[in-house]
């Protein structure tokens, strides 16, 4: 499978030259462009990510001619523009085309085709992936999930999405990028809902198949606002803990105690963060979210800040999901403009509250908080380590709530409609509806809100999968059930998930779905501690040589400690869960694994050629053994 991230692949160095000269040297026309850039953002360091991100868009990469000059301006060192630059798959430092084309290769897009499309790319191109036309008009690379796996295989050119390619549309794609190379102009027909929003316009559909009534249901706006503004903060900290809301990421943590976490904490300035960073093979519910619930997740951090008393939000959006970014922006100026957001929220003397959006550059490892906080502060994504919490000492040293589109989305329905009323549905510890991606091989694909409870059983059922064979619940860090597990249930006490569920059925090889898994893991992975780096790589090794009939039974014993360890040891979330499609298919689809090990009658291993072993021997001596001879 094709590397995911090609971030420095150039065909010709030709295209590298840019606006530099070859000694290095900054014209004076993109040096006073770069001053420009960095003034916009207050020459604040911590805003980094936002300008060498704006000086890429208007220069077309990062030369590291610039870093100097930037980290002046940004009052900073070299070293950290370049580690900004290097770490991110979106951000670049050398020259590449006009049209970036980027063809979505998770697993979900390869069973639907990804793969001859990328050929039917490569031909008509007359490139290979990670190379750049010669007249500099088209890059290709593959990446990770752009969150359309209902509508697979997908791309990004530059900024705007493609859905439901086949081989057949690629030469009339490429043909009418040729005659504009503004690829929005693509986009022919868009998709329902906001998608068709004038600052939208996106071939997106929602594919809502399911809707009840916390999330897409009837919603009037700014109901739980005026309703949380005519309480105490204490008292609104006291209602989303009587609702029993939990954090809708997967981790569960209950949202009104970890308000009243950073409400209580020590600290003059505090924050409120959401994490709009879906990156979750398989998860795409915040898409739908962001597109037809954008004021009502506003809503629901607004009335957060209102708890903890914090006079800054911030919503860390995905690289992917850029074409939301200006109708979002436009959503925040018109609640501004209502009085909804500023001095004063909604009249409220003394509560000050703004938002900012701030982009992501393509690094799946910042849906992890700490390391979203890192982005935000203008860094690598690097995770931190634990304690400190957020709560306590988050964005910019402060006590910072984080949480995630939906989790805000249901704090707002819950101070419109009570926490008596939420608790009511789901069940007694998973409290509320959960908002469901499901793809794969089913018939009818897309988002689904259910109430906590709902049984694996029913899913299939409702989507259309009766002959499912494995359904990998909370993307690939959760876990892959069998049949003989579907009669559970989609809860925190039973079966947790973020919100990804994928479906496959039975002519899917389960191991090469594990194998892309790992890729993704080995990929994203950030590179700071050994168990992830080095274990992730180790346990992928191993797994290819048992799909290569090179395995042996106490093979299984090797991924299972060492995936194990892996956990255990790792440093953030991601490592922690990374190991989970080995260990989970292993304990319950063994079947799988046991028919590919292989061991001799004699007890050797059969990976094991001892002809090969000894062939530098035999040609030192300058003879054959005779023991061992063909």
């Amino acid at each position: 499978m094709p590397g995911m991230k090609t971030n420095h692949a150039s065909r010709d160095s030709s295209n590298n030259a840019g606006d530099c000269c070859a000694s290095g040297v900054v014209s004076a026309q993109n040096e006073n462009k770069i001053k420009e850039i960095c003034r916009e953002f207050g020459n604040d360091r911590s805003r980094l990510m936002d300008m060498v991100r704006a000086i890429q868009s208007a220069i077309g990469y990062v030369p590291p001619e610039y870093y100097d000059l930037i980290a002046r301006e940004a009052q900073t060192h070299r070293v950290e523009v370049q580690s900004v630059v290097s770490f991110y798959a979106f951000l670049s430092d050398r020259k590449k085309g006009t049209v970036i084309i980027r063809l979505c290769n998770d697993i979900i897009d390869r069973f639907k085709g990804a793969d001859a499309v990328a050929a039917a790319f490569e031909r008509e191109l007359g490139i290979s992936f990670g190379q750049t036309t010669d007249d500099g008009h088209f890059t290709l690379e593959w990446t990770a999930c752009i969150g359309m796996s209902d509508q697979a295989p997908a791309a990004l050119a530059n900024d705007t999405v493609l859905t439901n390619l086949t081989p057949e549309k690629v030469p009339d794609i490429i043909r009418a990028l040729r005659e504009n190379p503004d690829p929005q102009s693509l986009v022919t027909e868009c998709g329902d809902g906001n998608n068709a929003h004038e600052l939208i316009r996106a071939m997106v559909n929602n594919n809502i198949c399911k809707r009840d009534e916390v999330l897409l249901g009837e919603y009037n706006p700014g109901a739980g606002l005026k309703n949380a503004l005519s309480k105490t903060p204490e008292e609104v900290i006291d209602e989303m803990k009587r609702s029993g809301l939990r954090g809708r990421g997967g981790a569960g943590f209950l949202a009104g105690l970890k308000w009243e976490f950073t409400r209580n904490a020590p600290g003059e300035n505090k924050f409120v963060l959401c994490n709009a960073d879906e990156g979750e093979p398989g998860t795409f519910k915040d898409r739908v979210l962001l597109t037809e619930r954008a004021d009502m997740m506003f809503e629901g951090m607004k009335i957060a800040a209102y708890a903890i008393g914090a006079e800054t939000g911030i919503v860390y959006l995905r690289a992917e999901y850029a074409y939301l970014r200006p109708f979002l922006e436009d959503t925040l100026k018109k609640r501004r403009d209502a009085g909804l957001m500023g001095i004063s929220v909604a009249g409220k003397e003394g509560f000050d509250f703004d938002i900012r959006i701030q982009m992501g550059a393509g690094a799946y490892v910042c849906g992890e908080e700490s390391s979203l906080i890192s982005s935000c502060e203008g860094t690598r994504g690097d995770p931190a380590d634990r304690p400190p919490f957020p709560a306590i000492a988050g964005y910019k040293v402060s006590p910072t709530a984080v949480n995630n589109v939906e989790t805000y989305c249901c704090a707002a329905r819950i101070m419109d409609k009570g926490p008596e009323w939420f608790a009511a549905i789901g069940t007694e510890k998973s409290a509320g509806t959960k908002l469901l991606s499901i793809s794969g091989d089913c018939e009818r694909p897309g988002i689904y809100e259910l109430p906590f409870g709902v049984k694996v059983s029913e899913l299939l059922e409702m989507v259309g999968a009766p002959d499912a064979m494995a359904v990998q619940i909370g993307g690939p860090s959760g876990q892959m059930i069998d049949c003989s597990r579907f009669g559970r249930a989609i809860s925190f006490e039973d079966l947790p998930t973020g919100g990804s569920i994928i479906i496959f059925g039975q002519d899917r090889d389960l191991l090469e779905v594990v194998d892309a898994f790992m890729e993704f893991f080995v990929d994203e992975s950030c590179g700071y501690c050994v168990p992830c780096r080095v274990g992730n790589v180790l346990l992928r090794t191993r797994l290819q040589q048992i799909r290569d009939g090179k395995g042996v039974i106490e093979d299984l014993e090797y991924l299972t400690k060492l995936g194990k360890c892996t956990k255990r040891m790792s440093r953030c979330g991601l490592g922690q869960t990374s190991p989970n499609p080995i260990l989970s298919t292993i304990e319950n689809f063994r079947p799988v694994y046991n028919a590919l090990l292989r061991r001799d009658q004699t007890g050797f291993q059969k990976s094991f050629n001892i002809l090969h072993a000894i062939e530098d021997a035999s040609e030192l001596t300058g003879r054959r053994s005779v023991i061992f001879h063909a």
